[in-house]
């Protein structure tokens, strides 16, 4: 695991990913935003959980990013962007920020339970792979990890509730 001050940037721009990440709430989804910066630092892609909303396994949130900022881009190779992500990764969403060559992976809390991007498992710097990825951990930590904390109390004190992981 990697954490280092944050730079004025990537802290504006986990703010981003923070406001993506409270949109999933109004779908019940775990609230987890993503955000994708373009060469020129401009948000080229957005995305939140939307497994409930859209009965998809695989609608998290930098899946769904990533795929906006390819089609704003117009390629997949998305090898001069950053993904701003407010949880670690999962090893879907670390494989996929690796199949798009990704450089960048800024992430604001990391995830012992699932993480692929150093926790449990470091998919994205892989040496067995052909691209590996910068991550820069930790940034606007608190104010990520207080959105899930709230979210999974919230869910915890439902009758018939719990955990589903995310």
């Amino acid at each position: 695991m990697s954490t280092r001050p944050e730079a004025p940037a990537d802290a504006w721009a986990m703010g981003e990913a923070l406001a993506e990440a409270a949109l999933a709430l109004a779908t019940d989804d775990v609230p987890v935003g993503a955000v994708v910066l373009g060469p020129d630092g401009a948000v080229v892609g957005r995305g939140h959980n939307v497994r409930e909303a859209a009965a998809d396994p695989t609608g998290h949130a930098e899946v769904v990013a990533l795929r906006q900022a390819a089609q704003t881009l117009g390629r997949w190779r998305l090898d001069d962007c950053t993904l701003v992500v407010t949880l670690e990764p999962c090893l879907m969403c670390a494989g996929a920020t690796v199949l798009a060559r990704v450089p960048r992976l800024v992430l604001g809390a990391w995830d012992p339970k699932a993480g692929a991007c150093g926790s449990q498992w470091d998919v994205v710097r892989d040496r067995r792979l052909n691209h590996r990825v910068e991550v820069v951990g930790g940034v606007r930590a608190q104010e990520s990890s207080a959105l899930l904390v709230r979210f999974f109390e919230g869910r915890r004190q439902e009758p018939g509730q719990g955990d589903e992981g995310l």
